[in-house]
């Protein structure tokens, strides 16, 4: 075995030794799992590892036609959680009206942070990289990195406001993007743009 492997059959077994936790998760119910967003939980499974018994949470992406069954006693330590409350959420879309923060580094920096922020799970997060990445018509076109990481915030976002709404997908996306809409100099071009972020950025350390 890699020692990828071997690290995760190690924290398996660890958890596995601690005996059967009681799950916080409840078959139907949508979850959020910070690699890969919200899913469903299908059901909980009592199986058998190394002779120990363990129960596993069945998560499922229908989007991404993908399952995963998580221990129930590495839920917590792998992020899963419940779905944002409303107040979160009301939060969230509030923070996509506000003005882009964009740090002055390398973009390749700042893609791995937006990257971090996305697989983090946390809704606020994920919004705070909608909101840096959304350009408007009137605004450069975005790069092909910058697209790909912008959809994958917003769909990551749009995933969860659908499931505490109960509603669907593309009515959150159009929800967030009204909310997008409604954010300050989304028309200011590039240049000007940057030269304000920078005069904002210099402001703040002064302070």
């Amino acid at each position: 075995m890699g020692c990828g492997v071997c690290e995760e059959w190690l924290e398996l077994m660890a958890t596995v030794k601690k005996g059967v936790a009681k799950s916080a998760f409840k078959p139907n119910e949508h979850v959020v799992y910070p690699a890969h967003g919200v899913g469903q939980v299908q059901a909980i499974e009592k199986t058998e590892f190394g002779g120990h018994p363990i129960e596993l949470i069945v998560v499922s992406f229908a989007k991404d036609k993908m399952t995963l069954r998580v221990p129930v006693g590495k839920a917590t330590s792998v992020g899963m959680r419940k779905l944002s409350d409303p107040r979160t959420m009301t939060k969230a879309l509030e923070v996509v009206t506000g003005r882009a923060r964009i740090k002055r580094t390398m973009w390749s920096r700042r893609a791995q942070e937006y990257e971090a922020k996305i697989n983090s799970g946390d809704l606020i997060a994920i919004s705070e990289v909608v909101r840096d990445l959304y350009r408007a018509e009137s605004q450069p076109e975005q790069s092909y990195s910058e697209r790909q990481l912008y959809e994958a915030a917003l769909d990551r976002m749009a995933r969860e406001i659908a499931a505490i709404n109960k509603s669907e997908e593309d009515e959150a996306v159009k929800l967030i993007e009204s909310q997008l809409a409604k954010a300050p100099r989304r028309a200011v071009k590039g240049a000007e743009a940057e030269e304000a972020d920078e005069d904002e950025d210099l402001q703040e350390k002064a302070a």
